[in-house]
C-alpha cells in the first residue's frame, strides 16, 4: 500500500480549515479508507476538540519525530470511524520545534500503512505553513468569500506552486446564499475566477457545524446538514468519484421571492444593477 498526503491549508486562520479537516477525514474513512489526520499547530491544537478525541491524547506528534515514543502509541483511534486515527499536536511547545524532514518522514512512513494521510496546516505562512506543505502531495486550500480570506488564499496558492504543488484544489466555505443574492457576498464564480484555481467543494454556511463541533462529532454524521452532505462529496470526489458541482445558491432559495425569481429566470443581483 502507497498511500497519499494532503496538507488542509488557508493562510488565514478562522475560516474553518480544522473543521474542514476533521469532516473530509472522516467522511473518506466512511468509504472505506484508511485516514490519518495530523494537527501540526503546535500549541494551540484544536483537532483533537473537533473530533471529541482530547481525552485520549497521551503521546502527540513532537513525541513521536522526537522518538519518545513510536507511531503507533501516538495514533488515536476514532470513537465511531474505526478506520480513522488522530495524531495530536503538542500544546506545551514551540511552533519551531519541528522541521520539514521530521514530518516528511513521518508522512512517508504513515503512507505505507493508511490510503490518506492528511496534513492540517497551521495558519499563517510561517515554519509551520512550511513542514506542513512539505509532505504533502496535494493541497486543499481552504477560504470563505470574504476579501481577506481570498488574498490571502491566492497568496497560500502561490506559495504552493513555488514548493511544487500544483494540484491545490479549492473549498469555498460558509457560503451565505441570501447575501449572495443580495449582492452582499461574492459568489463562488467571483472567487474562482479571482484565484484561478478549481473548486473541489461549495460549502454552505450551516449552524448545525456549531452544535457539532461542541458536542466532538464531525457534522458529515448529521444527514440534515447541508454541510455535512458537501463534505461527504468532498470526499467522494477527492476519492476518485465524479459528482457535479452544487452551488448552495442555486439549491437553497430562502424565500417566497427567490423561488419566484428562480422559475422566471430573474438572477437578483444583475436585475438590482439594472
Amino acid at each position: 500500500m502507497s498511500g497519499k498526503t494532503i496538507v488542509m491549508t488557508s493562510g488565514k486562520g478562522g475560516v474553518g480549515k480544522t473543521t474542514a479537516t476533521a469532516n473530509v477525514g472522516t467522511a473518506l474513512a466512511l468509504r472505506s479508507n484508511r485516514v490519518v489526520v495530523i494537527d501540526t499547530d503546535i500549541g494551540l491544537r484544536n483537532l483533537d476538540v473537533v473530533m471529541g478525541l482530547e481525552n485520549r491524547i497521551v503521546y502527540d506528534l513532537v513525541d513521536v519525530v522526537e522518538e519518545r515514543c513510536r507511531i503507533e502509541q501516538a495514533l488515536i483511534r476514532d470513537k465511531h470511524a474505526g478506520e480513522l486515527y488522530l495524531v495530536a499536536a503538542a500544546q506545551t511547545r514551540d511552533k519551531d520545534c519541528i522541521t520539514a524532514e521530521q514530518l516528511v518522514d513521518l508522512c512517508r512512513r504513515l503512507e505505507l500503512d493508511f490510503d490518506y494521510v492528511i496534513v492540517d496546516c497551521p495558519a499563517g505562512i510561517e515554519q509551520g505553513f512550511r513542514n506542513a506543505i512539505a509532505a504533502a502531495q496535494e493541497a486543499l486550500v481552504v477560504t470563505t468569500p470574504e476579501v481577506s480570506a481570498i488574498r490571502d488564499a491566492d497568496r497560500v496558492i502561490g506559495l504552493l506552486h513555488a514548493s511544487d504543488i500544483h494540484t491545490a484544489k479549492l473549498i469555498i466555505n460558509r457560503i451565505k446564499p441570501e447575501m449572495v443574492r443580495q449582492g452582499d457576498m461574492l459568489d463562488s464564480s467571483d472567487v474562482l475566477d479571482m484565484l484561478a484555481v478549481d473548486a473541489i467543494g461549495l460549502v454552505p454556511s450551516d449552524d448545525r457545524v456549531i452544535t457539532s463541533t461542541n458536542n466532538g462529532t464531525p457534522v458529515v454524521y448529521d444527514t440534515q446538514s447541508p454541510s455535512g452532505r458537501e463534505f461527504v462529496r468532498i470526499a467522494a470526489r477527492i476519492d476518485g468519484e465524479y459528482l457535479p458541482m452544487i452551488d448552495p445558491v442555486e439549491e437553497q432559495p430562502t424565500s417566497i421571492m427567490d423561488k419566484v425569481r428562480t422559475l422566471m429566470g430573474i438572477n437578483r443581483k444583475t436585475s438590482a444593477h439594472v
